[in-house]
């Protein structure tokens, strides 16, 4: 997962701040070499991490910082200030009026995930209330016409193609006037990348450029790249000019350099980032969400919006009114964990709440014992064959399997018995806590709602 091997180094080094009692200078600077070292090691541009620490060791050493009732946390603060103020402000894609079109140029190198990722625009866009149309200008890469028609299919949105052997100029010229024709209020022109910078390549965006009005053109980067991606940040900004970044498989296992260092290298901001394989799996940037996520503080506001976005709200009331009933049952537990796998699985829930993170508490150790992700699509699908072989009445009687009823529905499943004893065992798990969750709702004026 992103930032997890930063946000665990940075969760030692502020346990270590706020496990004394007053602060030295010395103290704070101990502290500051440990965070220039993670910063190092996540792969951030060198001037970038000296700026950094130096702000932040300049407010962090302060009289009021070193006098006040609790200083480990003042310096904690000042971090996480200084971070968000790194990641710069939220930024919004320059839509124009919903009678105009807007035209949005996606670049980038060839596998940063170019051609998905303006899928994923459309889709947001189509979202929003627009009425976008694709436009398919990779001409080089085979297969990237279809499989931008294949992505556009699968979300209901358009997609303008004159095939493979036409200048791409001219296609993005002509999508143009198809968007106008058809009253298409976004055009995307998915672009060619290439396996490095080079002049052919830009020479091609400018071409597209001064033939068609491009009022957003937006970078798309493999945040898995660490450096190199701020180093081709740089070389479009310089080359064909940029309005923003769009950062993908942020999900991944990277360091997190690129997302720290293109902000303050490029001035220019992130404005979206990959999040998932899915093609809704994409998320507007949020530079203090980030920062939170990184420092170990959770993302519960990202976590809030995809829980209401992905959730049954009548199964969320029906459950949340059996739960303040101490009641919870199969099918409350198949509705819960379907709908957890919604939103990204048991890992990706952890990782969004405060202390989620690993190394901080029980929910740290809890989220570190969490198998890999097949498996757990795979657990989750044996549980459900499971749960779906019991009968209406023993899925909302569960005291009531007996060994010959797990047999039938070992059975039924497809599995071993101790499968499903071991499925058992987890609803029971699930229910104390569940019921334990229940008593927290705090009766019948507590204004809290489950996500799910």
């Amino acid at each position: 997962m992103a930032f997890e091997s930063l946000s665990e180094k940075f969760q030692n080094i502020f346990r270590n701040l706020k496990s004394h009692g007053r602060l030295t200078e010395d103290d704070v600077k101990a502290a500051m070499r440990e965070v220039k070292l993670a910063l190092l090691e996540a792969d951030v541009n060198f001037k970038v991490v000296k700026q950094f620490v130096a702000s932040v060791q300049e407010r962090a050493v302060g009289e009021d910082v070193m006098n006040g009732l609790n200083p480990g946390q003042m310096v904690i603060k000042i971090v996480n200030e200084e971070m968000i103020r790194l990641l710069g402000e939220p930024a919004e894609i320059n839509l124009r009026p919903a009678n105009e079109i807007t035209v949005i140029l996606m670049c980038g190198l060839q596998g940063a995930g170019k051609t998905t990722m303006a899928a994923k625009l459309a889709g947001l866009m189509k979202k929003n209330g627009r009425t976008p149309l694709l436009a398919a200008c990779d001409v080089y890469r085979p297969a990237a016409v279809k499989q931008l028609e294949i992505n556009g299919e699968k979300l209901g949105i358009p997609v303008f193609s004159m095939g493979d052997r036409q200048d791409p100029v001219d296609i993005a010229k002509a999508a143009y006037a198809h968007a106008k024709q058809n009253k298409n209020n976004v055009l995307i022109i998915d672009t060619a990348g290439r396996l490095h910078v080079d002049e052919e390549m830009m020479a091609e965006l400018q071409r597209i450029k001064e033939e068609v009005i491009v009022h957003e053109s937006l970078l798309v980067v493999d945040a898995m790249t660490g450096q190199d991606a701020v180093n081709v940040a740089q070389s479009f900004k310089d080359t064909i000019g940029i309005d923003g970044v769009i950062l993908t498989k942020l999900d991944g296992d990277t360091r997190g350099g690129a997302a720290l260092s293109i902000r303050a290298v490029t001035e220019k901001p992130i404005k979206y980032a990959g999040v998932g394989e899915k093609l809704t799996d994409v998320e507007k940037f949020h530079p203090d969400r980030m920062a939170s996520r990184i420092l170990g503080m959770g993302d519960v506001l990202t976590f809030i919006e995809k829980a209401s976005e992905e959730a049954d709200l009548e199964n969320a009331k029906a459950m949340e009114h059996r739960l303040r009933k101490g009641k919870f049952d199969f099918e409350d537990y198949l509705t819960s964990i379907r709908q957890m796998e919604k939103m990204g699985g048991i890992g990706a829930i952890l990782g969004a709440l405060p202390g989620g993170g690993l190394g901080l508490g029980n929910l740290g150790k809890l989220k570190g014992n969490l198998p890999d992700e097949e498996t757990t699509k795979k657990q989750i699908k044996r549980t459900e064959a499971i749960i779906l072989s019991m009968t209406k009445y023993e899925r909302t009687h569960p005291e009531k399997l007996n060994p010959q009823r797990k047999i039938r529905i070992a059975k039924g499943a497809g599995v071993e018995i101790a499968e499903v004893n071991r499925t058992v065992k987890q609803f029971e798990e699930m229910q104390k806590a569940m019921k334990q969750m229940g008593g927290m709702l705090g009766g019948k004026h507590n204004r809290f709602r489950l996500p799910f």
